[in-house]
């Protein structure tokens, strides 16, 4: 096991691989893949370990909060300028920018066909209640298309 030193300032201090895993939920196998991916590089102890540093430990909370938009991790190494070594960090945040207007692209096309879908479906239960009044002999009543919030 590593030693950590909670006496350095907050840049010099260091990290296990179990360390990160339980600070942000995830298992040790997920960063080495991320490590295996070129995501992370870690420097390694005299007795091979991995030692992660305070850069390692925001690239990780980077590639997390990109996972958690929805980016693939070619995606994300590209925002974090990991296919670009020369990458500066103007650069970096027009990357960064380009994929996220994508990104709201995608969730605006995704909202509009949400909410055509969930027409579709109001409309195919309204059919299907004026249906069943009339297969149970009773008068057929006009329902309300949503009841949400008062919209019909």
């Amino acid at each position: 096991m590593i030693k950590m030193d909670f006496n350095r300032s907050p840049k010099s201090r260091t990290y296990s691989i179990s360390e990160l895993a339980r600070e942000f939920d995830i298992s040790s196998r997920t960063i080495r893949f991320y490590e295996e991916k070129g995501l992370l590089s870690p420097r390694r102890s005299k007795g091979n370990q991995r030692i992660y540093d305070q850069r390692d430990r925001a690239r990780l909370k980077l590639i997390l909060r990109g996972k958690r938009f929805g980016y693939s991790l070619d995606e994300i190494s590209r925002m974090i300028g990991m296919n670009d070594i020369d990458m500066d960090e103007v650069e970096q945040i027009r990357t960064t920018l380009q994929y996220g207007e994508k990104k709201l692209g995608e969730i605006e096309d995704r909202i509009h066909e949400l909410k055509i879908l969930r027409r579709e479906i109001l409309n195919i239960k309204q059919k299907l209640l004026r249906r069943l009044e009339v297969l149970q002999g009773e008068k057929p009543r006009q329902e309300p298309v949503c009841k949400k919030r008062g919209k019909k």
